[in-house]
């Protein structure tokens, strides 16, 4: 039998730096709650439904703040006689109307079945469930792009016709819609984006170097034993996520650090387990996203990634070119042009690649691919150390 090395720890309660773990309070991100509630008000004041558009990078707190706020106006509604509940769907995870609708009615009936039921017989379960309760209920989209890529805006334009026809003795809803993209509202059609009016919209700028000083600061007292970890170490970790102006980042590097520091034995975090830290993490979590896909994808994201390496996009041509010779590289057969765009469509709707139609410049019409997160370098990498490993 293995004897565990059961040592002390610099970890005072480790479930603080998990990505799950909600704080009570979002440091720097009071303003824009703030104008959620301004936004939502009219909910509990005037049985009104109202809707919020949130967008900012990976990592600027807009999932935590919007779940932060409806759990605190879940009880300011409460105190005002108001039933009121919420819940979070991240449409990434779950890719079309179908999958998105039924985590919602699973919120009311955990055994609903998954297969059996139309869209539209779905909507209209939820819609009982609203009236059963007379209950306002904030839908949340996490991720909104990719069911608006995917599917269009019928779900959220059905959502709106629920509002509008629904009186509030019969329960109502809104929408709060999430998206790291400023204009992910333009793949809405005018009927839904009529109910998303400007002012309906909250930036979540990154953070800068002294908000995540802040921001890491206050995870060190919710975490880490006293004297574990130096106002050194805090501002180390705060310029390393400075960079990407990313919490999350910062949060994870401290986990790291304190996990190489228990491996350690040590009774402090270091500058070292920081640098160490560093060669683990990654801001934008590729790991986790490439495990996702499949190895058709991966061949096609590996080709756009080798290709694009020294420019700002390229074309679809460009992106085929090189995928034959992938292909060929790892012995697998090429699949058709349709196939072939169609995987682009889908690791675009996964916020992997980027793609719109050319303009001015490029001679007729081709679709333009880009990178709107991950270094080229990085996904190459790391794409090609799976496929090696299979």
């Amino acid at each position: 039998m293995v004897s565990f090395r059961a040592g002390p720890s610099v970890f005072r309660d480790q479930g603080k730096l998990s990505f799950d773990y909600l704080p009570e309070k979002m440091v720097h991100r009071e303003k824009q709650i703030q104008r959620m509630f301004s936004l939502l008000r009219p909910i509990v004041e005037a049985s009104a439904s109202s809707n919020a558009f949130l967008y900012g990078p990976v990592g600027t707190g807009k999932t935590h703040s919007a779940k932060r706020f409806c759990l605190d106006f879940r009880k300011y509604a409460g105190d005002h006689d108001r039933a009121l509940d919420f819940y979070l769907v991240n449409c990434r995870q779950r890719m079309g109307d179908d999958a998105v609708l039924l985590a919602l009615v699973r919120h009311f009936d955990p055994h609903f079945p998954d297969r059996g039921f139309s869209v539209a017989e779905k909507l209209e379960t939820l819609r009982r469930h609203l009236e059963k309760y007379k209950l306002h209920f904030i839908v949340i989209l996490d991720e909104v792009d990719a069911l608006l890529k995917k599917s269009g805006a019928d779900l959220i334009y059905a959502f709106a016709r629920i509002a509008e026809e629904t009186t509030a003795a019969k329960g109502n809803i809104s929408m709060i819609l999430i998206s790291q993209r400023p204009n992910a509202l333009e793949y809405m059609d005018p009927a839904a984006l009529s109910t998303f009016r400007r002012t309906s919209v909250i930036e979540f700028p990154r953070y800068d170097r002294e908000e995540l000083h802040d921001i890491v600061g206050d995870r060190v007292d919710l975490a880490m034993h006293r004297g574990t970890v130096g106002t050194e170490i805090v501002g180390m970790i705060a310029d390393l996520a400075a960079e990407f102006g990313d919490a999350r980042y910062g949060i994870e590097l401290l986990e790291k650090a304190g996990m190489l520091a228990d491996e350690e034995a040590s009774d402090e975090v270091t500058p070292e387990h920081v640098r160490g830290a560093k060669a683990h993490v990654h801001p934008t979590h590729v790991e986790e996203r490439l495990a996702q896909l499949d190895v058709p994808k991966k061949l096609v994201l590996l080709a756009i990634a080798r290709r694009i390496r020294k420019k700002a996009h390229i074309t679809m041509g460009e992106a085929e070119e090189s995928y034959e010779l992938v292909c060929e590289e790892f012995r697998e057969k090429p699949r058709a042009h349709t196939q072939l765009w169609k995987y682009v469509r889908e690791l675009d709707a996964l916020g992997l690649i980027d793609t719109k139609l050319s303009g001015e410049g490029v001679v007729g019409k081709t679709t333009l691919i880009s990178l709107p997160e991950i270094p080229a370098k990085i996904l190459c990498d790391n794409i090609e150390r799976g496929l090696k490993k299979r």
